[in-house]
């Protein structure tokens, strides 16, 4: 089940404008759509790079499209809402998270398509080097993206600020992944397949990049608090 079926957005209160009322409903039903379909656009082109599958990369190309189409079309809901309604305080952070949320999601759909990509340049032959250290970075990266948006889902600032604290984590192991990567091309001369799975693990660093920001729009909507570069902030 994806976010849709589990999860209804939260929203604190509720408006006497029957009409606006039903927009935000229809913005909240077309975001979860959207957030459902980063999530299954990462898992599938995680599938189309492991099995170096040109068919699974088509799959991910037409699912790319259609994110690409939810973003303009939330864009175009949100700034309508905003211009009719002329939304304060909770209603107003939840449009403008919504807003920078799509682009999220877009860059989310262009990474998967990314690595769905590098599959099919293997013409059928997944990789086998470094395959464990880079599953767990997947794992990683999608694990912090499905929490950052069930978090944005049920208006959870708390697990939001979890997410944010595994972002280290993923940086972390794709270091470990370039370093290993580069030693092991220059032992065996085996360019293509290392230039490929470093070009994967830069994907995955991005999504987890992206899981970040959708978190930190989850503080700020829930809270109010900004809490971007706040690591970068001297004490």
């Amino acid at each position: 089940m994806g976010l849709c079926s589990k999860q209804r957005l939260v929203l604190p209160t509720l408006h006497t404008s029957r009409a606006f009322e039903t927009e935000l409903g229809e913005l909240r039903t077309r975001v979860l759509a959207m957030s459902d379909r980063c999530v299954r656009s990462v898992a599938l082109a995680l599938d189309a790079f492991w099995k170096g599958s040109p068919e699974l990369m088509t799959e991910a190309q037409a699912l790319d499209a259609q994110i690409d189409r939810d973003e303009m079309d939330i864009d175009a809901l949100v700034l309508r809402i905003l211009a009719l309604r002329q939304p304060v305080a909770f209603d107003l952070r939840f449009l403008a998270t919504a807003l920078k949320l799509v682009t999220d999601l877009e860059r989310v759909g262009d990474e998967a398509l990314n690595i769905a990509e590098r599959g099919a340049e293997a013409h059928g032959d997944g990789p086998t080097h470094m395959r464990i250290e880079l599953a767990a970075m997947a794992e990683k990266a999608q694990a912090m993206l499905q929490t950052a948006l069930r978090c944005f889902a049920s208006g959870d600032a708390d697990g939001a600020k979890l997410v944010l604290l595994q972002d280290d984590e993923v940086d972390a192991l794709y270091q470990a992944i370039v370093t290993k990567t580069i030693e092991h091309m220059g032992h065996s001369g085996d360019v293509p397949v290392g230039l490929r799975l470093v070009k994967v693990a830069k994907c995955l660093e991005r999504i987890a990049d992206h899981a970040t920001n959708i978190a930190e729009g989850v503080v700020f909507m829930v809270r109010g608090d900004d809490v971007r570069h706040a690591r970068a902030r001297p004490s």
